[in-house]
């Protein structure tokens, strides 16, 4: 399967089951030069309300009638847009087209702030995915530092690929996202959520050095906006 880095927290994961987009922030992303327009998934995950992560939500799914999942709170803001979605909450999973999807915990505020008034976003979330052949994606959206990424996703449902903030000051910084990352234990691990504003601005090379340290055998890729990674779970068994 192919992953697409889209910028900031964006991510386009294409599968022979379906096409994924993930917090779609597109046009306002000074790192995306990807039009809108060129976008076309079966499904788009939300992992909270941020405008930053929200972006073109609306705008993709009534262009392409994909459905966005999210939180309920979300879902009831989308509900009353019109918009096609998909409810679900922190531990449930549901199934889109022969791929299970689990929404799992996120350390962060979710309020949605794409509106005039910022409304009730519900929590903020991550996203397990897994496919048929038994890869697992995870997304982590924007979060702190938590237990749960040792005691629960990394022990019972051990991921592949992981993709991690390491901005810092809304975020995990480098070395939370380093320890994140060890406790997850991936394969793979894609940062994510830098280098998009001033605030977030990071070297992901210290990020990578901290990973090497905690785990050299996590393959860091790091990856420039709108570049694509290849992961063929063959290549990766132990």
């Amino acid at each position: 399967m192919e992953i697409r880095w889209l910028g900031h927290s964006a991510f386009e994961i294409i599968s022979d089951e379906v096409k994924i987009l993930i917090d779609p922030f597109i046009s306002n992303n000074p790192n995306c030069q990807v039009p809108v327009e060129d976008l076309n998934p079966d499904i788009i995950l939300l992992t909270h309300g941020h405008s930053d992560h929200f972006g073109d939500a609306l705008e993709i799914s009534n262009r392409t009638n994909a459905p966005i999942a999210c939180i309920h709170e979300i879902s009831l803001f989308l509900a009353k847009q019109g918009i096609r979605n998909i409810s679900a909450n922190i531990g449930g999973s549901f199934i889109f087209r022969n791929v299970k999807f689990t929404m799992l915990d996120a350390k962060h505020s979710s309020d949605i702030d794409v509106v005039e008034e910022t409304v009730p976003g519900g929590s903020a979330a991550s996203f397990l995915i897994t496919f048929e052949d038994g890869t697992k994606i995870f997304h982590a959206g924007d979060t702190g530092l938590f237990g749960d990424m040792k005691d629960i996703i990394g022990a019972i449902y051990k991921p592949d690929v992981v993709m991690v903030p390491i901005g810092d000051k809304f975020t995990m910084g480098p070395f939370e996202a380093a320890l994140a990352t060890m406790w997850l234990n991936p394969k793979v691990v894609i940062p994510m959520h830098y280098n998009t504003f001033p605030p977030i601005e990071q070297d992901p090379a210290i990020f990578a050095n901290f990973v090497g340290q905690f785990n050299p055998n996590i393959d860091v890729v790091v990856m420039n906006p709108d570049e694509y990674f290849e992961f063929n779970p063959e290549e990766y068994q132990d």
